[in-house]
C-alpha cells in the first residue's frame, strides 16, 4: 500500500462513518498508519449500540494496511490527549491530524436552546481546539529536541461557516470559528514545522443526507455520483501527506469534482475623513460604500 502518504501517521477523529470514514481509508490506501477516532454515538450526539471506529479498522486491515481504533471523547483534554498517546504509542509518531468529528442539533434561533447550542460547540470547535493542542503540544516538543517535524492539520468547516446557514445558527457559528482557528494555529505553529489548512466539504453524509435529501440524493446506475464522501478525501490526504509543502492557514471548498480555494474576507470600498463622522455622515457614506461594494452570497435556505 505505498503512496503519497508512506510512513506516516494520521489521526481522523470522527472516522467510524461519511466523510471520516472515507478519510481514513484514503490515507491507508496512500500507505499511512491510521488512528480511527469514533465515539459511536447518533446525529444528536448521544451513543449508539455500535462500534464503528473497529469496523473501520477491520476495513484497512483487510486491504493489508495499518490502523488502531480510539474510542475516547475528543472535546475533552483526557480524550484528547489519550488519542495523540494512541498514535505515538502504537506507531511511534504522529505526522497528521484531521479534525472532522461532529454532529447537528439543527433549530431556529428563537427554538435553539441552550444544551443544544453548547453541545454542537463542544463536539465542533472545542472538538478542533483540544485535539490540535495536543498534537501542537507533541510536535512542538519534538522540534525543540532537534528532530524534524514536517506535521499536517486538516480542519473541517462548512459552507454553513462560510456563509451560514437557515436553521444552524449553532452549526454555522462553529464553523466559522473553526476557521479563525486555522488561521491562528497556522501562523502560531508554523516555526515547528506544522502546517494548518480547512476544508469546506459538500458531500452525502448522515449530517446532510436528510437536512439536503434532494441534493445529496445519490444518481442512477453509472453516473457520476457528486456527493459521494469518497470525492472530498484525496484533497484531504493531499493536505496531509509531504506534497503540500508550503501550503498553510488556506481554506478550501471541495465537492464532487470540483476543488475551490476560498479567499475570505478581504476589504473592499473604503472611506475615511480623517476625522470623527457624525452619524448621519457615517450612514451616508456607509450607502455609498455599499452601493460600491459586491453583494454578499445568499446564506443557505435563504428564499
Amino acid at each position: 500500500m505505498a503512496g503519497l502518504c508512506e510512513g506516516r501517521v494520521v489521526i481522523v477523529t470522527g472516522a467510524g462513518r461519511g466523510l471520516g470514514r472515507a478519510h481514513a481509508l484514503a490515507f491507508a490506501a496512500e500507505g499511512a498508519k491510521v488512528v480511527v477516532n469514533d465515539l459511536g454515538v447518533g446525529l444528536d450526539g448521544l451513543p449508539g449500540p455500535d462500534g464503528p471506529a473497529a469496523q473501520v479498522v477491520a476495513e484497512i486491515a483487510a486491504l493489508g494496511g495499518q490502523a488502531v481504533a480510539h474510542g475516547g471523547d475528543i472535546a475533552t483534554s483526557g480524550g484528547a490527549a489519550s488519542l495523540v498517546a494512541a498514535a505515538v504509542d502504537t506507531f511511534g509518531r504522529l505526522d497528521t491530524l484531521v479534525n472532522n468529528a461532529g454532529f447537528l442539533r439543527d433549530r431556529m434561533l428563537v427554538n435553539l436552546d441552550e444544551d443544544d447550542w453548547d453541545a454542537v460547540m463542544r463536539v465542533h470547535l472545542k472538538g478542533h481546539f483540544l485535539p490540535l493542542r495536543s498534537a501542537a503540544a507533541w510536535w512542538r516538543a519534538e522540534a525543540k529536541a532537534g528532530r524534524p517535524v514536517a506535521a499536517r492539520v486538516v480542519n473541517t468547516s462548512s459552507g454553513a461557516g462560510l456563509l451560514g446557514s437557515v436553521g444552524q445558527g449553532n452549526y454555522s457559528a462553529a464553523k466559522a470559528g473553526i476557521l479563525g482557528l486555522t488561521a491562528v494555529a497556522a501562523q502560531e505553529m508554523g516555526p515547528y514545522g506544522v502546517q494548518v489548512n480547512a476544508i469546506a466539504p459538500a458531500a452525502r453524509t448522515r449530517m446532510t443526507e436528510r437536512t439536503f435529501a434532494e441534493t445529496m440524493a445519490a444518481p442512477g446506475a453509472g453516473g457520476f455520483d457528486a456527493m459521494a464522501p469518497e470525492n472530498v478525501s484525496p484533497l484531504v490526504v493531499w493536505l496531509g501527506a509531504d506534497a503540500s509543502a508550503g501550503v498553510t492557514g488556506r481554506v478550501f471548498e471541495a465537492e464532487g469534482g470540483r476543488i475551490t480555494v476560498m479567499e475570505g474576507w478581504r476589504p473592499g470600498p473604503t472611506a475615511d475623513r480623517g476625522a470623527r463622522w457624525t452619524p448621519a455622515e457615517a450612514g451616508e457614506a456607509a450607502a455609498k460604500l455599499l452601493a460600491a461594494a459586491q453583494a454578499p452570497l445568499p446564506v443557505y435556505g435563504a428564499r
